[in-house]
């Protein structure tokens, strides 16, 4: 039997087939967007979900996020997206949770259960427990006079008027408003909690934004005998070998408390030799430029950036209070850091 080629796979659909594939997905778009601009028009027919973020606002604990099938997928990432943005959540499955894994929620947690029926047996046979420990009950469903609703001490109603799959049996409108719907949830209540681009990057360190809020100078300078530098007296072709040998392409001029004087750099050289043709007699106060671009230590590296981007420079002096030179960054040390 012979595999088709990819250019054919690709064109195996006729016109006709093409045609339904497009206006399928047009109208499953059309039909989800539609569910949620009328969960959207419903958030002012009643206070639920203030009623709700207040209760999450309110919790000491935890908040639990469960549901089977479909729903489970969608609470596992409300849990996610709750956890990145400020409020301690986990998804819990109710099947295990019947089975020992409700030993996890406490009073003072707060437990979101989501099940477009509103009578997942899984869900009712542990919502009962929650209820007698004290957890408030925040239920997510389609039916607002379901056994899950009227057992909630909140209901979201995340009903739609019918399902994107064509034989209206998949979740698919209802999974994607439950999903809008805890979007919502999270950030109103990250909002109200004042959470902010710092608090997202200390639960995101391994990411990009991560990195750029949580690294400092200090994490990534060159310090101690790393650091090229050289007194004013220093003949020129001396501190030559100071910029060789740090690897900076650049050094610092320091004076006998160590505070920079000046700096000489790769580009200097290149612009001093277009000039002179002997400079065996130079010191590198003869040759240095005042005014260095510093940074301090404590600066974020994003800063020590837009410095150099700004004055379009590769290498930065580092010095603290005092004005002593305690550190070199050159832009390949933020680069290595994945700042930039």
């Amino acid at each position: 039997m012979s595999v088709p080629d990819e250019k054919t796979m690709l064109n195996s659909f006729d016109e006709n087939q093409s045609r339904r594939v497009l206006e399928l997905a047009r109208e499953t778009l059309a039909i989800e967007a539609e569910a949620i601009q009328a969960v959207h028009a419903r958030l002012d027919a009643d206070d639920s979900l203030v009623r709700a973020v207040g209760v999450l606002y309110r919790c000491t604990g935890r908040v639990v996020v469960s549901g089977m099938g479909k729903s489970g997928h969608i609470a596992r990432k409300i849990a996610a997206t709750l956890a990145s943005t400020g409020t301690p959540a986990m998804f819990v499955h109710p099947g295990e949770a019947a089975h020992g894994d409700l030993g996890m929620v406490t009073p003072q947690d707060v437990f979101i259960a989501i099940s477009y029926s509103g009578e997942s047996s899984e869900l009712m046979d542990i919502l009962p427990v929650v209820k007698r420990m004290g957890a408030p009950l925040i239920a997510m469903t389609g039916k607002p006079h379901s056994s899950l609703a009227q057992l909630s001490d909140v209901h979201l109603d995340i009903s739609v008027a019918r399902e994107a799959c064509p034989l209206n049996l998949a979740p698919t409108a209802s999974t994607t408003v439950t999903l809008a719907l805890g979007d919502a949830l999270a950030v109103a209540l990250l909002d109200v909690r004042g959470f902010r681009e710092e608090d997202f990057a200390r639960s995101h360190p391994g990411g990009a934004l991560g990195r750029r809020l949580l690294t400092h100078v200090r994490d990534v300078m060159r310090s101690g005998d790393a650091i090229p530098s050289v007194t004013p007296d220093m003949p020129l072709t001396r501190a030559l070998l100071e910029v060789s040998q740090k690897g900076m392409g650049m050094t610092a001029v320091v004076d006998a408390d160590f505070k920079p004087l000046g700096v000489f750099t790769d580009g200097d050289l290149r612009r001093l030799i277009e000039r002179l043709q002997d400079f065996s007699n130079l010191t590198i106060r003869d040759v240095m430029h005042i005014g260095a671009r510093t940074v301090h230590p404590e600066q974020l590296a994003v800063d020590a950036v837009a410095i150099m981007e700004e004055f379009r420079i590769n290498q930065m002096l580092v010095i603290d209070e005092d004005g002593i030179l305690v550190g070199a960054l050159h832009i390949h040390d933020l680069t290595r850091a994945k700042v930039i």
